[in-house]
C-alpha cells in the first residue's frame, strides 16, 4: 500500500539528503521562520517541512501540480485531514509501546504481540475506510481520490471481518494443533501448524460425551525436561506463523508511517495558511512553468518570513519579468531591496515544493537549482578576509551550478573597492548568463550596475527601491536606471539628527 500524496508514483523519501547549500538557503532566506510556522512546535512536522522545502528543486511541474491539488483539498477539508493525521499519530504511538514483544526472540511473544497490534491496526483501517466513505466525495485531487479508493476497495467489511476471525483463531485459546514426524534420532521434525478440527457435534453426541477419536497423554507436573521439550515443539510449530504476523505488522506500520509523513507536509501547510490568514494576508497557488521558459511575474508578492514576524502591514510588490534573464536592483538604503530578493527566493522554493506563496498571483518557471550569495560578517577567527570568503562561496556555487538555475546575489563583492568589486561582479554575472542562469542582483556597485545598464541587454531589467522627495521609503520596487547614490545621507540624518535633538532637549 502506498499513500501517493506527495508523488504520483512513489513515496516521499524522508531520508533523502538535503542539498549541499541547505544551510545557506535557510540563513539567507530566513527559512527557519516558515518552518517554525509550519511545525507549530512539533519536531516531526518540522523535519518533514524542512526536507520537503529544501529538496523541492528536484520536483517537476507534474509533481508540483499534484501537491497543489492535494493541498487545496486539505484547505477545503482541514478538519478531516487533521483528524486522519491525529489518528495515525496515536496509532503509531500505541503500537510503539508494544514493540518490545515484536523484537523478542521467542515466537510466542512475537505471535501474541503481533496479534494485539494487528487487531488494533484493523480497527484503524476500518476507521480510515469510514472516513473515505463519508467524506471522499468532497476531495477532488488525484492523490486523495486514489488513497480513498484504495481504502474502500481493499478494506471492505467482509475482508476486515475475516482478518479479525483469523487473528482470533491464532490466539489458540483451545490449544495448538500441528503435525510432526519422527526423525532418525526419534526427535520431532517437519512440524506443520494445522487448522483446528471442526468441533461440530450433534446435541446427542455432546450428551453422550462422544467426540473425534484422539490419543492423549498427560505430562507429570515435575517433569521439567518434558515441559521444556514440549515448549520447544510449540515454539517451532508456531514460528512460521509468528514470523508472518510480524511481517504483516511491519507492512501496515510502514504504510501508516508513510501516510503520517505525507500528511505531515499538508498539516504543516495548513498551519502556515492559518498563521497568514490570521494576519489577513493573501496567498496564491502559483503556476509553475517549464524550466528555461523564463517566466516570472507576480502581483502583491511579499516576504512571508517578514510577515510572520511583523504585526504592521506588509508592502507587496508587483512585477512582470517574463523573458528577463538578469534583474539588477539598486536604490536607497533600507528601501526593501533585500526583502524583495528574499520574497522571490522564498516564493520560488515554496512553489517548487508544492505550497502556496505569499502573493495575490505568482507565475514562475521551475528552476533546477537555487543559489544564494548574500553578504556575510567577517571571519572572526581571521582565517580569511571578506572578499576571500565571498569568492570561496562563489567557487562552491560554480561547482554545483546547473543550467536554468536561479541565483540571488545580495551586496556581493562589495568588500573591496568599487572598481575591483564591479569587475568581479561583471565577469561572474556574464559567465553565468552564458550558462543559461537567471540572476537577481541587489547591489550598490554603481560601476557594475551602470555598465550592465549601458549595454542595454534585451534580457535585463533594472529596478530601484522607490524613495520619495522627502526621503521616505515606500518599500516598492520600480523600474529605473541605476543611480550613483544610495541616499545614505537619509540614514545619517535619521540617526544623528535625532541624537543631537535629544541631546539639546536634555
Amino acid at each position: 500500500m502506498k499513500a501517493l500524496l506527495m508523488h504520483r508514483d512513489r513515496d516521499f523519501d524522508l531520508q533523502q539528503p538535503l542539498p549541499w547549500n541547505a544551510a545557506s538557503l535557510t540563513q539567507d532566506l530566513e527559512l527557519e521562520t516558515v518552518l517554525q510556522a509550519m511545525s507549530a512546535g512539533d519536531e516531526f512536522l518540522l523535519d518533514v517541512a524542512r526536507r520537503a522545502i529544501l529538496c523541492g528543486m528536484a520536483n517537476d511541474t507534474g509533481t508540483i501540480l499534484h501537491r497543489q491539488t492535494v493541498l487545496k483539498d486539505c484547505l477545503e477539508n482541514s478538519e478531516v485531514v487533521r483528524a486522519m493525521y491525529d489518528l495515525i499519530v496515536a496509532t503509531l504511538e500505541a503500537a510503539r509501546r508494544q514493540w518490545w514483544g515484536l523484537a523478542s526472540e521467542y515466537p510466542s511473544s512475537v505471535l501474541y504481540s503481533s496479534n494485539d497490534v494487528l487487531t488494533e491496526f484493523v480497527g484503524v483501517l476500518r476507521r480510515l475506510r469510514t472516513i473515505a466513505e463519508e467524506h471522499g466525495q468532497r476531495f477532488q485531487s488525484e492523490g486523495f481520490a486514489s488513497l480513498f479508493a484504495m481504502f474502500t476497495a481493499e478494506l471492505n467489511e467482509d475482508y476486515l471481518a475475516q482478518v479479525l476471525r483469523d487473528l482470533a483463531a491464532l490466539r489458540f485459546r483451545k490449544g495448538i494443533l500441528f503435525s510432526a514426524q519422527l526423525g532418525d534420532s526419534h526427535e520431532s521434525t517437519n512440524l506443520v501448524l494445522r487448522r483446528p478440527h471442526s468441533n461440530k457435534q450433534t446435541w446427542l453426541d455432546r450428551i453422550r460425551g462422544k467426540g473425534p477419536p484422539a490419543y492423549t497423554f498427560h505430562l507429570d507436573p515435575h517433569d521439567e525436561t518434558g515441559g521444556r521439550l514440549l515448549s520447544e515443539m510449540r515454539s517451532r510449530g508456531i514460528a512460521r506463523v509468528a514470523f508472518a504476523l510480524g511481517q504483516s505488522v511491519d507492512h501496515i506500520a510502514n504504510f501508516f508511517k508513510m501516510l503520517r509523513t505525507e500528511l505531515a507536509f499538508y498539516v504543516g501547510g495548513l498551519n502556515l495558511h492559518d498563521a497568514l490568514a490570521a494576519k489577513g494576508l493573501p496567498i496564491a497557488f502559483p503556476r509553475a512553468g517549464s524550466a528555461g521558459e523564463r517566466s516570472l511575474n507576480f502581483s502583491s508578492l511579499y516576504d512571508v518570513c517578514l510577515a510572520l514576524h511583523r504585526e504592521t502591514d506588509i508592502v507587496g510588490n508587483t512585477l512582470n519579468a517574463d523573458g528577463k534573464h538578469l534583474l539588477i536592483i539598486t536604490g536607497a538604503n533600507q528601501g526593501g531591496k533585500s526583502t524583495f530578493l528574499r520574497s522571490i527566493g522564498l516564493a520560488q522554493m515554496m512553489m517548487q515544493c508544492g505550497l502556496f506563496v505569499g502573493a495575490e498571483s505568482f507565475d514562475a518557471e521551475v528552476c533546477l537549482a537555487l543559489f544564494t550569495h548574500f553578504r556575510r560578517e567577517e571571519d572572526t577567527q581571521m582565517k580569511s578576509g571578506k572578499l576571500d570568503e565571498e569568492l570561496a562561496r562563489m567557487s562552491e556555487i560554480a561547482d554545483h551550478f546547473l543550467p536554468n538555475s536561479m541565483l540571488l546575489f545580495n551586496e556581493s563583492f562589495a568588500a573591496t573597492n568599487e572598481r575591483e568589486g564591479s569587475e568581479i561582479a561583471r565577469q561572474i554575472v556574464y559567465a553565468l548568463l552564458e550558462g543559461r542562469a537567471r540572476i537577481l542582483y541587489v547591489t550598490h556597485l554603481h560601476a557594475f550596475a551602470r555598465g550592465c545598464f549601458e549595454r542595454r541587454m534585451n534580457n535585463s531589467l533594472f529596478l530601484r527601491a522607490e524613495r520619495r522627495d522627502d526621503g521616505v521609503r515606500t518599500f516598492k520596487l520600480i523600474e529605473g536606471e541605476p543611480l550613483e547614490t544610495s541616499y545614505g545621507v537619509d540614514l545619517y540624518r535619521a540617526v544623528f539628527m535625532q541624537e543631537n535633538e535629544a541631546t539639546r532637549i536634555s
